[in-house]
């Protein structure tokens, strides 16, 4: 029961915004637009949100498992003057909702990627995911690599923690119950476990967090149920595009060795970590976190 907590809160990614790491300089310039409009996909209506230049790089960005779109302010608030930044809410998640084809497993949210990319007439992008997020931006990026120009993995999920490896791990009914109706003690353990210093956690981001959550429970246990993390060997090695990753060094959810498992395993990739910082950087320091982002897109070599 305990080892399956942990697993879930090690597949969650959990972001929350920053409230923190503010005196560092902002954003260059405000974006030049910024929307939000449902597109539909086999009766899923799917929140994204765009902004940034509309002739600018794209970067498209993928949150976390029980989280939304809104887990990547802190970057957008950095990089969308000279970006198109696209965000939107999995399946299951945020105000996209639950899914009426429950297409939960990580395979089929990379084929619902591609496509969502085809409604937005994006042939080439920069992709980018923390943790969850970060497991299907990996596996799109090592099966369309013509379509991909740049690989951000922020403490990302690749390989078997848990016990979860070729199987899903059967969702024991304590974890239903919470995915379904946190606790307020719950949700907050939740939250300790995410972030190595709380103090940059504002409660206005608690209360969002916890509002994206609503109506999802279903979805979440059902998500879960199709949960697998096979080696994922021979499609690192697939990767073609150059590859940032970025990792707290007191990551309580995905040990840190893994990090270097993936620098290694990716053909051109090269990694930063960030002492201190847990396992959503770009929530924690989105400032420090932003800045090495935007080197690596301006100079994926440097």
């Amino acid at each position: 029961m305990r080892g399956f907590a942990s697993l879930l809160l090690a597949i969650a990614g959990l972001t929350l915004s920053a409230c923190a790491d503010t005196a560092s300089a902002p954003t260059a310039s405000a974006p030049a637009q910024s929307h939000t409009r449902y597109i539909e996909l086999d009766g899923a209506r799917i929140r994204v949100r765009e902004d940034g230049p509309a002739d600018a790089p794209v970067l498209v960005l993928l949150h976390g498992f029980t989280m939304s779109l809104e887990s990547w302010d802190g970057w957008v608030d950095r990089l969308a003057g000279d970006y198109r930044i696209i965000r939107f809410d999995l399946l299951g998640h945020g105000l996209t909702g639950p899914d009426p084809l429950k297409r939960y497993a990580p395979e089929e949210r990379v084929e619902t990627l591609g496509r969502l990319l085809d409604a937005l007439d994006i042939e080439r992008a920069t992709l980018g995911g923390n943790s969850f997020g970060g497991l299907v931006a990996w596996r799109y990026a090592a099966r369309h690599p013509e379509r991909v120009d740049r690989l951000i993995l922020v403490d990302s999920g690749a390989y078997s923690i848990y016990g979860v490896a070729d199987e899903p791990v059967p969702v024991a009914p304590a974890i239903q119950a919470h995915l379904r109706n946190p606790t307020d003690a719950g949700f907050a353990a939740s939250m300790g476990t995410i972030f190595a210093d709380r103090s940059r956690i504002s409660e206005a981001r608690f209360a969002q967090i916890r509002a994206m959550m609503e109506g999802n429970g279903d979805a979440f246990v059902d998500h879960l149920a199709e949960f697998t993390l096979p080696d994922p060997t021979p499609d690192l090695a697939r990767i073609a595009a150059p590859t940032l990753i970025l990792w707290g060094e007191e990551d309580r959810l995905i040990p840190l060795e893994q990090a270097s498992r993936l620098a290694s395993a990716i053909p051109n990739a090269r990694l930063v970590t960030y002492p201190g910082v847990g396992h959503a950087p770009q929530e924690e320091i989105p400032a420090r976190s932003a800045a090495d982002v935007r080197r690596f897109l301006e100079d994926p070599d440097r």
